[in-house]
């Protein structure tokens, strides 16, 4: 099944719901940051979560926003970056964290992020400055510190789950979620019945490795109620950097710093933090940079 983001309207346009399948996009990070089953669960949810806030609060090609999660756990931190078109790169500082299940035998996200600390998101929506709103780490488990975000930040009361299941072999066997969020106007008893459903409602990712589609996820949530599906997104695990990039960041250095790294190691090679991807730069490439830099002077 393909990864996307369904998004509905329900109970008169008064609750707006998103659900999401992201296996792939999930199973793509924890590939290339090769993270153990307990990091894969909490980079995968931070990702999952990005990718639903970036569905529902960017709108135009170059929006953007970032989402860090610093705990005190073992993990370390967690560093999201998303836009408007459904991509999603991220990392996790410790990728090679596997403790313990907790005392529900599920993988202990809250042991991997800890309890204390800051959740801050930074959006980038083109304006002169960006926006930035910043509040405590409550869970650790990090569906509720989206929702503890987006409540005490936005100002609008939401309902996030996240969810990914892990297989023995260390591989992705499902990744999802589902954010929902209230309305001006919202009736109370609508709101009792969806906080109802929400505690009954099985694992997210269960019901993806059982097969069911974002769509059929919101139907389990909001069971016999009328839903107005407004349309599909797809979602990828995608990292836009590349040497052009790096090159930019290495000439920052200046010349010394460059020339000793032709000196001392015959070349340079640089890791993106997000994706992993690795560049090198052999001598003649870091000679061309100090020739940008001094104007071909010797």
């Amino acid at each position: 099944m393909k990864d996307y983001i369904t998004k509905a309207l329900v109970y008169d346009g008064y609750i707006r719901a998103y659900a999401i399948n992201a296996t792939e996009t999930v199973t793509e990070a924890q590939k290339r940051h090769d993270t153990w089953h307990s990091s894969s669960a909490a980079l995968g949810r931070a990702l999952i979560g990005t990718l639903l806030l970036s569905s529902a609060d960017l709108k135009t090609d170059g929006d953007r926003l970032t989402v860090k999660i610093q705990g005190n756990g073992p993990g370390g931190a967690i560093i999201v970056d998303g836009d408007a078109n459904g991509n999603v790169k991220g990392y996790i500082q410790n990728p090679h964290v596997s403790i313990p299940s907790n005392e529900h035998g599920k993988i202990d996200v809250r042991g991997v992020v800890g309890t204390e600390g800051i959740f801050s998101v930074i959006k980038d929506l083109g304006l002169k400055e960006p926006f930035s709103g910043q509040v405590p780490i409550v869970s650790g488990e990090l569906g509720e510190d989206f929702t503890y975000y987006l409540a005490a930040s936005e100002q609008i009361p939401s309902a996030v789950g996240l969810s990914v299941l892990v297989d023995k072999d260390e591989t992705i066997k499902a990744a999802g979620g589902f954010m929902i969020q209230v309305l001006p106007g919202a009736d109370e008893v609508v709101l009792a019945k969806l906080e109802e459903r929400l505690a009954q409602l099985p694992r997210v990712s269960d019901l993806i490795d059982s097969g069911k589609t974002p769509e059929e996820l919101l139907e389990v949530i909001f069971e016999g109620e009328r839903m107005l599906f407004l349309e599909e997104q797809p979602v990828q695990f995608s990292c836009d950097c590349s040497k052009e990039k790096f090159s930019r960041a290495i000439l920052t250095l200046g010349t010394s710093e460059i020339q000793a790294m032709i000196d001392e190691d015959q070349g340079a090679e640089t890791v993106c933090s997000f994706c992993n991807n690795k560049y090198h730069f052999d001598e003649s490439d870091l000679t061309d940079l100090i020739e940008e830099i001094t104007g071909g002077k010797k």
